[in-house]
């Protein structure tokens, strides 16, 4: 399978190395309009985990600098759109209308109309439009998913998730609507999908924000369903201190253990390893594969490359599961912003 990937910076250089480590697909185009990328100087790529930028060997990679081009390719089977969220209806809906399949970064769009009007286009298109929400992947994660959906401990109960991050000075347009959306939007996004993901779609929420001008700086939410059950909360955002690392944490509740887990910790280890704590009092600490983090995005290009040649389209990846994400931050602004609970 050939991949164009379309935007090289923090993301296409992190799927560029994902793509390394899967059999069955290789990288044939990139496209962007910067000159030095193109010739392989990517050195100056910055984000907040992975390899650094350095010089790549694009010998053997096809270079366009617009995505009319890319799409024009006979070579390339499936788009990879990592441009600005801003980009995404249009590039996406541009190369299902020019027969490739697409796999585009998260989030899907910056509104539930543009979502809306991929998914269409992917129907009407009859090629995939997969969404790259990369957190199942992670292996905390899957292990959290492969126990809810056996029922391996017994029923979800209830969950709680952080997301938090120091200030990310490097993306000068983070609190902008109209390019990036913000930390509920570009972060808190994750979490929402995986709640969709193993609870299916809540009937309300009721969210408390910290605002930052008009945009939620930071976000404390109740997911609500029927009957109350599962009980399921989140808290996300962005602080102003740049001495806190990135954190991703849960709690899940179940019948028979609860998962416990923290990767914020002040140093390189995480605060709580991967934990089960078992209704017979044991304190468990599963062997999970994978430390590297690009190894979870590799784990997401099997999955992209398996949901194409079989024709099943992914579950973690659906179009659809990433609209509903999009639509839980959508409500869950308006509630912060309204102070009081949103029906979905």
């Amino acid at each position: 399978m050939n991949v164009g990937i379309a935007g090289i910076g923090f993301m296409g250089m992190i799927h560029y190395h994902a793509y390394q480590k899967v059999r069955g697909v290789r990288v044939s185009a990139v496209c962007t309009r910067d000159r030095k990328k193109l010739a392989g100087d990517w050195r100056g790529i910055q984000g907040n985990f992975g390899p650094a930028g350095a010089k790549m060997d694009l010998s053997k990679v096809a270079k366009h600098r617009s995505l009319d081009k890319l799409l024009a390719d006979p070579a390339v089977d499936l788009v990879d759109l990592c441009l600005p969220p801003a980009m995404h209806a249009d590039a996406a809906v541009a190369a299902l209308e020019a027969g490739k399949h697409v796999f585009c970064e998260k989030p899907i769009a910056l509104s539930t109309r543009e979502a809306h009007r991929m998914v269409r286009a992917a129907k009407t298109s009859g090629k995939q439009l997969l969404i790259g929400h990369v957190l199942p992947f992670f292996p905390e994660f899957a292990f959290v998913h492969k126990a809810v959906t056996t029922g391996r401990y017994g029923r979800l109960l209830g969950a709680h998730f952080k997301r938090v991050i120091a200030d990310p000075t490097w993306l000068k347009d983070f609190f902008n609507p109209r390019t990036i959306g913000g930390p509920v939007i570009d972060l808190h996004i994750h979490d929402a999908h995986f709640i969709r993901l193993l609870c299916g779609m809540p009937q309300a929420v009721f969210s408390r924000g910290r605002m930052r001008g008009k945009m939620v700086e930071f976000i404390n939410t109740q997911f609500l369903f029927k009957d109350d059950m599962p009980l399921v909360t989140a808290t996300s955002g962005v602080i102003n201190q740049q001495g806190r690392p990135f954190t991703q944490a849960f709690e899940i509740h179940l019948e028979k253990a609860t998962l416990c887990y923290d990767a914020g910790g002040l140093g390189p280890s995480p605060a709580v390893p991967l934990t089960v704590l078992t209704h017979t009092g044991k304190v468990l600490h599963p062997k999970l594969h994978g430390g590297d983090p690009i190894d979870s995005f590799a784990a997401e290009v099997r999955e992209v490359v398996r949901s194409i040649n079989s024709g099943q389209p992914s579950e973690f990846l659906s179009g659809e599961i990433a609209r509903d994400a999009l639509v839980l931050c959508e409500k869950q602004t308006q509630s912060a912003r309204q102070r009081r609970m949103v029906k979905i």
